[in-house]
């Protein structure tokens, strides 16, 4: 759903990237090694690669659209712990593609093709969150430090530009060995992270009175645009859209009372 877009600013980061590494517990409870760079540096390329991506690619001048991506987008990252309360910013592209990512820093990319899949607010809170989910999990961090373990001396710039989700990963597996460490390291560990961004996201959306409901109807959309084309799951880059779908639909149910409870408290945003 998305391409990290941290590869474009490494020139400026490399000569103080490597810092030491250190395990620490994902939001869902998995063991993680981070820390081959801080998150300082992080947030630094995120921001570099943001204003990177609006130099390069047009930004939508729809006024309405703009204000609408901002609600959702305010309404998720309110819900975001204390150390993740920075001043979001949000940029609308230009692009029929249904993409959007989230980066380090507090920056988040929607294209204006998400629409097609996204139909209503709930929908795209579940694309907003699932991306936060990825930074607030410190996917980027994990990435990049497992990749740097993994590239044995081929360097931090191919490193990190194979850490790019979905099409990016099988650029990386070449430059770190073939299709076994593809299919065996890389892809399960895309996969890995793209869950567990499933449920940090759901579980945000409903803490921001959004319908966790709604996530099914997004992959529902998705699948539908998509043709139902897939490759076998375990060659993919990302769950198989029904599995995910499933796990969706599972979670929805527990995540009813968090959702009653927002909107008991206020939490009813009315973005579109």
């Amino acid at each position: 759903m998305k391409r990290l877009l941290l590869a474009a600013c490494l020139s400026t980061a490399i000569a103080t990237a490597v810092v030491g590494c250190a395990t620490t517990t994902s939001p869902t409870g998995r063991t993680q090694q981070v820390g081959a760079v801080s998150q300082e540096q992080l947030n630094a390329m995120g921001v570099q690669a943001f204003n990177q991506a609006k130099a390069q690619k047009p930004q939508s001048s729809d006024a309405r659209q703009n204000a609408y991506v901002r609600c959702v987008v305010n309404a998720v990252t309110r819900e975001l712990p204390p150390n993740w309360q920075y001043n979001w910013e949000t940029a609308l592209f230009v692009d029929n593609s249904p993409n959007a990512f989230a980066l380090p820093g507090g920056k988040v990319g929607l294209y204006t093709g998400i629409f097609s899949v996204a139909r209503n607010q709930d929908q795209l809170a579940a694309v907003v969150a699932h991306e936060i989910g990825h930074v607030v999990s410190r996917h980027h961090d994990e990435r990049i430090t497992r990749q740097m373990g993994a590239q044995a001396g081929l360097g931090i710039v191919g490193a990190i530009v194979g850490s790019a989700y979905g099409e990016g990963a099988a650029s990386a597996a070449g430059q770190l060995g073939g299709a076994a460490v593809q299919a065996g390291f890389l892809l399960p560990n895309n996969r890995q992270q793209e869950s567990e961004a499933d449920v940090v996201g759901q579980q945000l959306m409903a803490k921001a009175g959004f319908d966790p409901q709604q996530a099914i109807g997004l992959w529902e959309n998705m699948i539908a645009a998509s043709g139902g084309s897939r490759p076998p799951q375990w060659l993919s880059t990302h769950p198989d859209p029904r599995s995910r779908i499933q796990e969706l639909r599972a979670r929805a149910s527990g995540l009813m009372p968090t959702y009653q409870q927002a909107r008991a408290a206020g939490h009813t945003p009315r973005c579109g």
